[in-house]
Formats: C-alpha cells, sequence, structure tokens
C-alpha cells in the first residue's frame, strides 16, 4: 500500500503547479495576445484540468495579474506584523511593502511582473480585474489598520487617503520601472528585460519621499512652480 503523499509534499505541488500556470500563461498571452489563447489551451498546455485551474486562479486576468497580486498579498501580511514605531501611515506602509518586494524572487519575479504589466497596458479587461482586486486590497489594509493601530474610526477619511497616496506613489513607481526596462535602458542593460527588483524599490522610496512635495505643489501664471 502507498503511503498518502504528506501535507508539506501537497502543498509543494500546488505551487509548483500554480507557478507553472502563471509562467505558462505569461508566455502564452504575450506571444500571441491575450484573446488569442482559451483557457482550455492554456490548461492543455500546462497538462492540468480546468478544475485544477479553478482551485488557484478565477479567471485568464487573475493568472494573468498573478505577480502584482503577489506582492500585494505579500504586504497586507507584512503590515498585520508591522511595528509601527512612530512612523507616519504612509511611510508604515512604505516600509510594509518594500518588505514584501524583498520576499518576491528577485529575477523571476521581475521578468513575471514586466510581461504582466505589458499585457494590462492593452488589455481592458486585465485593468478592470485589477481596479477590484486593488479596492479590495485597499479595504484589507484598513481593517488592519483600524484592528491593529485603532485608525479609521468613522468620519475619518485620512487612513483611506494615506494608503491611496501608498498605492499611487507604487503605480508611478512601476511605470518609471516598466518604461526603463522598455526604453533605452542603463548602462549593462538589455532593452526589453525587466529593471531589477531593487530598482523598483529605489523607485518607490523616491515616489513616496515625493508625496508631501506634490502635496504643496501649487499652479501659478506664466509656469512658476511653488
Amino acid at each position: 500500500m502507498t503511503a498518502a503523499p504528506s501535507s508539506s509534499l501537497r502543498e509543494r505541488k500546488k505551487r509548483r503547479t500554480r507557478q507553472t500556470l502563471i509562467d505558462t500563461a505569461l508566455e502564452l498571452f504575450t506571444r500571441r495576445g491575450f484573446g488569442g489563447v482559451t483557457l482550455d489551451e492554456l490548461c492543455e498546455e500546462v497538462e492540468v484540468s480546468k478544475r485544477t485551474f479553478f482551485r488557484t486562479f478565477t479567471s485568464k486576468e487573475d493568472v494573468a495579474m498573478a505577480p502584482d497580486q503577489d506582492l500585494w498579498r505579500a504586504f497586507l501580511e507584512e503590515l498585520e506584523t508591522a511595528d509601527p514605531g512612530a512612523l507616519p501611515v504612509v511611510e508604515l506602509g512604505r516600509d510594509a511593502l518594500l518588505a514584501a518586494l524583498e520576499r518576491m524572487d528577485d529575477e523571476g519575479w521581475a521578468r513575471r511582473m514586466l510581461l504582466s504589466r505589458r499585457l494590462a497596458e492593452r488589455t481592458p479587461s486585465m485593468g478592470a480585474h485589477g481596479l477590484q482586486f486593488c479596492e479590495a486590497t485597499t479595504q484589507e489594509a484598513l481593517e488592519i489598520l483600524h484592528r491593529r493601530f485603532g485608525l479609521g474610526v468613522a468620519g475619518d477619511l485620512r487612513p483611506r487617503l494615506a494608503v491611496d497616496m501608498l498605492i499611487a506613489a507604487f503605480h508611478g513607481a512601476l511605470a518609471s520601472w516598466v518604461a526603463q526596462a522598455d526604453g533605452a535602458g542603463e548602462a549593462g542593460h538589455i532593452r526589453g528585460e525587466p529593471m531589477p527588483r531593487h530598482d523598483l524599490a529605489a523607485r518607490l522610496r523616491e515616489a513616496v519621499a515625493a508625496l508631501p512635495g506634490s502635496l504643496a505643489l501649487t499652479a501659478a501664471p506664466g509656469g512658476d512652480r511653488g
């Protein structure tokens, strides 16, 4: 009689299958277009059933956006255990997001993230899926801030604004990171290949640091800025 596989073995197999689905989906969608690949074709390529696919993902959009979603799920886990000290909420969130970035495997995740963002730019349904995920993540972050730190009493918009600013800063850093990969590149960087993960982290730090200045920015006649 063959012994049943251990829980850890099953979990490793599930993680491998999940990763294979993500990598295969991103490669196929990039090569043939998001609409040019059916779910049946994806499952056939990976040699899994649709039932197996739906145990992990809800849709083609879900698997295509997995790199981004994995990062923000890790962010929520980091926020759950963060030591606030005397940090402003935006900086607390920044540190949690930077810690989440450190948990992503550098080269593999960076490439998957780049492919996913390129697809999202030309796939409206991925944009809609991303908005839904972003709102759900925001609500989870606000729940953590309220439960752990007592923030977000009725009528207080500041926690929501802080989370929104953090997300906006990340999106700005991510857009810059993708543009750098698709542009001329830096010395020694191959055009079209992802910049390393630590480059995205540096851009996030810069974006968060720019937030106070952006809030104080005014527009004056004649193009003067103050």
